[in-house]
């Protein structure tokens, strides 16, 4: 049975939510790096760990917290709840990472450790509901792939107002205190972040109930493992994050040094980068609407391995109008997949309800959500690792071997990622026909999904 379509206020307030996401999501792929080790002050040797360890904790969070949506629910829903009571922790926990105590080395390394930790362990508690919830919201894949769409839109308009906000204001706010003014800068996302998350709290309805009995942790992994398809999904994500994670975070460093531009042109060339992927996220809803979505998935990380060879080829040092055209060429092919990707996963949730019998969806989002926080750690401690190989001292001029290195870390070592990435997914078989094919043969075989259609009261 089909849900009604989905308003379009519904739409953005459902996109709201991901606009929150994205306050934290592209701090810590755009500016995080940059901020603990030119504003901060720590040093590249503990960058790697710093990022790693507070991501692999929660993303073992990320588990326990796909089995708790699963096994509860109140009279809001399954998964809406956590976007009205974590809203206001986020914002504080957003505050806290971008405060810089006037502390010695190690107290501020040990302060960098345990707001990371917190802000990651209160970012699980509003993601892995929020990213659940496409699956409740509507049972039409057409109308999923739609919500997504609005979904990614309003995330990299958020990711746009943090490249463009953040490190102008943070320079004229903080003009000869330049952590403060990162602090104040943030502090206004972070306001922003918690407002955002209560609109999609109030405008978004879980309609779709599905009958989900709790089930050992043994049991949830056993199943999720031998969904085949979830798993390339999975790997996909550990690999495309890795590849994303490392192009955004060295992407002011290449900026400042290999073009040699100052606070304005750091920020116009990570910003042209959000606008790349802006222009995506209105060119895959239509492109999805004339060609298959799995085959666009695939040929547009394949091609963005192509553009970051050419990007680190033909762009020398201080080829600003060359670097900033195939730069944003680059983010716009590269997120050309996403919301493919976001619908993909309530898909293969259903394929493996059909082919057990048993439906894991908490643990199937939180088991991506994993997979995402385990490709920006290994990120982290790639960056990390490279920066300090390639000899890289903050603000200091740079030697040729470093800038080398910074645009090696731009360019081909994350397109190889997304290579891999492509390729990977031509082993991925749900598309839209197969989709409905499948759930056809299953009615036919007199099989009944878990989900039945129902209003839960707001």
């Amino acid at each position: 049975m089909n849900t009604p379509r989905l308003s379009v206020l519904e739409k953005i307030g459902f996109g709201a939510g991901d606009a929150a996401v994205n306050v934290v999501w592209s701090s810590m792929a755009l500016i995080l790096t940059f901020f603990y080790t030119d504003i901060f002050g720590l040093k590249t040797e503990h960058i790697g760990l710093l990022i790693f360890l507070p991501r692999m904790i929660d993303a073992f969070a990320d588990v326990a917290m796909g089995m708790i949506t699963d096994s509860h629910t109140t009279r809001f829903g399954r998964y809406r709840p956590y976007l009205l009571y974590g809203a206001v922790p986020f914002g504080l926990a957003v505050m806290i990472v971008f405060t810089t105590p006037d502390f010695g080395y190690a107290a501020k390394l040990m302060w960098a450790y345990g707001a990371y930790i917190i802000l990651m362990l209160v970012f699980t508690t509003v993601t892995i509901p929020y990213i659940s919830l496409p699956g409740v919201i509507t049972d039409d894949p057409q109308e999923r792939l739609s919500a997504n769409g609005y979904r990614l839109f309003f995330a990299k308009v958020a990711a746009l107002m943090v490249t463009s906000f953040v490190p102008l204001f943070a320079a004229r706010w903080g003009t000869e205190h330049k952590a403060q003014g990162y602090q104040m800068s943030m502090a206004v996302m972070a306001g922003l972040a918690t407002l955002l998350f209560l609109f999609c709290f109030f405008t978004t309805t879980e309609r779709v109930k599905h009958v989900i009995e709790r089930k050992p942790l043994g049991l949830q992994l056993t199943l999720l493992f031998k969904n085949d398809q979830w798993l390339v999904l999975a790997a996909v994500c550990i690999i495309g994050t890795i590849g994303y994670v490392i192009r955004g975070s060295v992407a002011l460093f290449y900026a400042k040094y290999y073009m040699g531009g100052g606070t304005t042109l750091q920020s116009w060339f990570i910003t042209t980068g959000v606008l790349g992927n802006i222009a995506a996220m209105v060119a895959s809803t239509w492109i999805t609407k004339q060609f298959c979505k799995i085959q666009l998935f695939r040929w547009t990380q394949i091609l963005v391995f192509g553009l970051s060879v050419l990007l680190y080829f033909l762009v020398k040092p201080g080829d600003v109008a060359l670097a900033f055209a195939l730069f944003f060429l680059i983010q716009f092919v590269v997120d050309l997949h996403a919301p493919v990707f976001w619908s993909a996963i309530s898909e293969a949730v259903d394929y493996g309800e059909i082919k057990s019998g048993k439906r894991v969806a908490g643990m199937a989002f939180g088991g991506i959500s994993f997979a995402q926080k385990m490709g920006m750690s290994l990120a982290g401690l790639v960056v990390g690792g490279l920066l300090t190989h390639y000899g890289y001292v903050a603000d200091r001029v740079q030697s040729a071997h470093t800038l080398n290195g910074i645009a090696l870390l731009l360019t081909i070592i994350p397109g190889s990622f997304h290579l891999v990435m492509g390729l990977l997914m031509f082993r991925y078989r749900i598309t839209d026909k197969f989709y409905a094919d499948m759930k056809r043969d299953h009615a036919l075989a007199g099989g009944v999904m878990a989900g039945v259609v129902g209003e839960t009261p707001k």
